[in-house]
């Protein structure tokens, strides 16, 4: 048996190959978009890739199945539970709890887990020449390790209304049905920590079910009532783009040819400035520091850094071209962050401010305020303080008085941020502030200025914050 994980830093994606060594044969379960890797497994270990699995319709992701059916002339092995408006609408081969498949000599049972999502599915993998006893359990985003999958995506991020509940409970008696497995069964979850589909995900990349059984605090319950309030409280805000990957991972699309790579066109700084005066968003993935000291006007910082893709999703709309400012030596990299969640259609990008400015057109800077200075200026009346991580984060301890939007949330509430007063934006460490603030000068904002360090400077500082029990701002 051959067994090889793929993990994905920037969306904490875990996918595998499983393969069998006899027949040469291979399955991939959860691939990411940009296939190349899997082709490269399999051609080192002189495999044939013969099945794509997916455990269910992901958020996060844009899945590479497709496209590595086209590469391959593999067989796309779908989920086909869940009811009516959980179903693929393409091809497949549907399976259902209960259904088993051979890859080879490895042996596939099919476990509907509902409670993530409503068509879940789990597989249950035994390595018959070795025992006819499962070895493994691929468990998508029904299990993860120290946590399990949250139920409110749906109607949070999709507009399902009514089914987090529902889910909730669901989740429960699919956890029962787990806690038989026995304890020496490996547990491969499609994510870690960092993703946005649960809330308190390991790092650790795999468990059993054993030592998920000791520790992970959503298989402490019996009380089904006291797991789905626990479940529902603290999950963090879904990305916007989760909707949008619902829908492309269900329904037909157009689909990477030969599972490449595209390389954006680059552009000169004339070419640039058209598109920048037709309104078109401009993307620059320098680092903040390089950001703040001279940028583009009007254009967004988000850093291409580990949590690129997510916040390119709540960012970047996905009804209109855009273009990236970045390095030639990262663009391809950028791509792939951008291609994972279908962020396709970019007009072109930069490479460098500089080739912009050459023709006397000026770079703007971003404004500064250290946390001594606000400190020194809280509570006049001219002063602002917008805090912009979770609302968890705000809850937990924030600076007394601050004003609370997330910063995901930024474009749907401008009308509750002054325009006349100086705006001190933070986080809890400056990443996600530097896109809030770049954000908020692209609408004019003028008199907003980012806190480096954000409340971690802010408290190593010494100055006090206060929880979630204070009144909230009024402005």
């Amino acid at each position: 048996m051959f067994f090889r994980q793929v993990y994905e830093k920037g969306l904490a994606h875990a996918s595998y190959v499983i393969g069998c060594q006899a027949s040469q044969t291979a399955a991939v379960i959860d691939p990411q978009r940009d296939i190349d890797v899997y082709l490269q497994i399999a051609e080192q270990e002189k495999i044939r890739i013969t099945h794509v699995l997916e455990t269910h319709i992901h958020a996060d992701f844009l899945s590479g199945s497709r496209e590595l059916q086209q590469a391959t002339g593999a067989e796309l092995y779908l989920s086909d539970e869940g009811g009516p408006s959980w179903q693929y609408h393409f091809p497949h081969v549907g399976l259902h709890d209960g259904d088993t498949f051979m890859v080879g000599n490895i042996k596939f049972e099919v476990w509907h887990t509902p409670g993530h999502t409503p068509e879940h599915i789990s597989f249950l993998v035994t390595d018959t020449p070795a025992s006819s006893k499962p070895i493994m359990f691929f468990s998508g985003d029904f299990v993860f390790v120290g946590d399990v999958g949250r139920p409110d995506l749906l109607e949070k991020a999709a507009g399902q209304v009514g089914t987090m509940e529902i889910g909730a409970r669901q989740l429960f008696q699919s956890l029962q049905r787990f806690k038989h497995l026995p304890d020496y069964v490996q547990v491969h979850p499609a994510h870690g920590a960092g993703s946005a589909c649960g809330k308190a995900l390991g790092a650790i990349p795999h468990s059993t079910v054993g030592y998920e059984k000791l520790t992970n605090w959503a298989l402490q319950f019996d009380d089904e009532d006291a797991f789905v309030k626990a479940l529902l409280e603290g999950q963090p805000e879904p990305p916007r783009y989760f909707a949008m990957m619902k829908k492309l991972n269900k329904e037909p699309r157009p689909v990477l040819p030969n599972g490449a790579v595209p390389l954006p066109a680059r552009l000169s700084g004339d070419q640039l400035e058209q598109l920048r005066a037709a309104g078109t968003l401009i993307v620059d993935t320098r680092d903040k520091v390089a950001f703040a000291g001279g940028h583009i006007p009007g254009s967004v910082n988000i850093q291409n850094n580990n949590a690129f893709s997510t916040w390119a999703g709540w960012i970047i709309p996905y009804d209109k071209p855009f273009v990236l400012v970045t390095p030639p030596e990262q663009i391809e990299q950028v791509m792939r962050k951008l291609l994972r969640i279908g962020l396709d259609h970019i007009a072109g990008y930069l490479p460098d401010c500089n080739m912009w400015a050459s023709n006397g057109r000026e770079l703007v800077t971003l404004p500064q305020m250290s946390v001594h200075e606000l400190a020194e200026r809280i509570g006049s009346p001219d002063l602002v303080v917008l805090d912009v991580r979770n609302k968890s984060e705000y809850d937990a301890g924030h600076i007394e008085g601050a004003l609370h939007v997330f910063a995901g949330y930024l474009e749907d509430n401008l009308d509750r941020i002054p325009r006349d007063r100086t705006l001190a934006v933070h986080c809890a460490g400056g990443d996600r502030s530097s896109i809030a603030t770049s954000l908020l000068h692209r609408y004019n904002f003028t008199y907003a200025v980012n806190v480096p360090g954000g409340i971690n400077a802010w408290i190593a500082a010494g100055y006090p914050i206060t929880e979630h029990t204070a009144a909230p701002a009024k402005i």
